[in-house]
């Protein structure tokens, strides 16, 4: 990506909206060991929080920390998914992955 479409949101959240996927929690096991596993409510549209992070923007992630829309992954939550094999979306804010349970009724 050129200097300038890194800035303009729209290119942002496309490219971000092309990188996100589903994966098994099995495949981020590596990640969470070193705790840089975020997940995302189910509340909140995953690729908004995607941009709002690679734009930096402290205010709203940490209102977002605050309200618990967004945390780490405990040891627990991380237990639970791998026992369940789930499938999560996921995609990656380097240094961060984000991950958010399929919405109900969504596939």
């Amino acid at each position: 990506m050129s200097e300038a479409s890194e800035s303009d949101p729209a290119v942002v959240r496309q490219k971000l909206n092309i990188d996100t996927a589903k994966i098994k929690w099995s495949a981020l096991h590596e990640h969470q060991q070193i705790e840089c596993v975020i997940a995302v409510s189910t509340a909140l549209d995953l690729i908004d929080v995607a941009c709002e992070f690679t734009f930096d923007n402290h205010e709203q992630v940490k209102a977002w920390m605050e309200q618990e829309k967004i945390t780490k992954v405990s040891d627990e939550q991380a237990q639970q998914w791998k026992t369940e094999d789930c499938e999560l979306w996921a995609v990656v804010v380097a240094p961060w992955v984000l991950v958010q349970e399929p919405k109900p009724g969504a596939s």
